[in-house]
């Protein structure tokens, strides 16, 4: 249903979903299926959710979690990552050079198990385009914070009712603006240490939320 309301996301102001999915970006990938997974979202794609992508997808498959872990962002589609993300991700013997950044449409939204925002600003973007992606779709900080809350995924609990005792008492009002309780800051344009540090937050947010949602819950996870 339009609700007719405008959304400024950064530096794009759009009436909701119907905006969104007029986006060029948005018109070239919404008749391309997405697979049911992890989706990792940021502004540009280029510096904090293609760092966080892969670091978490490392730490699943260490568990043996096959699930698949995807990156995306609010805009520009096509870039490759900044050259400090290559050098400082190079550090951790993973390569991102060839990574291009993608659009993130209501198509990459809606299947996906989890879709995890970097920010506040990035949950709203990806609520937005997938109303019905809401119980699904946290900040990284948010959802480790959560899942500290209830405790870590027990032996034989299906994700998705984890995920589902995470979301209970949310309101969306409680993640209007920036908090620095949710968002992870984003380094584009700082020196190279700033991009090191950010890693550094990654690695540890992802290791927590893997110990979480997938460490406890044994066989098939």
């Amino acid at each position: 249903m339009k609700s007719g309301r405008k959304a400024i996301f950064g530096n794009i102001q759009m009436n909701d979903e119907d905006d969104i999915a007029r986006t060029p970006a948005a018109r070239a990938q919404r008749d391309t299926p997405a697979e049911a997974g992890i989706l990792v979202l940021c502004t540009a794609n280029v510096c904090r959710s293609a760092m966080a992508a892969p670091l978490l997808a490392r730490r699943l498959a260490a568990l043996g979690v096959t699930t698949p872990v995807r990156s995306a962002g609010m805009i520009r589609r096509g870039d490759p990552p900044h050259p400090e993300v290559v050098s400082v991700m190079a550090s951790y013997g993973i390569e991102t050079g060839s990574h291009r950044s993608h659009v993130a449409s209501a198509a990459d939204v809606a299947p996906a198990t989890l879709v995890l925002a970097m920010s506040r600003e990035n949950l709203r973007y990806a609520v937005t385009a997938a109303p019905g992606a809401w119980p699904r779709t946290f900040t990284l900080k948010e959802l480790i914070r959560r899942g500290e809350r209830i405790g870590p995924r027990p032996p034989g609990e299906p994700f998705a009712r984890w995920l589902s005792r995470a979301h209970e008492g949310r309101e969306r009002v409680s993640l209007l603006g920036d908090s620095a309780e949710d968002d992870v800051a984003d380094p584009a344009g700082g020196p190279l240490r700033a991009y090191a540090e950010t890693a550094r937050l990654l690695e540890r947010l992802v290791t927590r939320l893997a110990e979480l949602g997938w460490a406890h819950a044994g066989p098939g996870r």
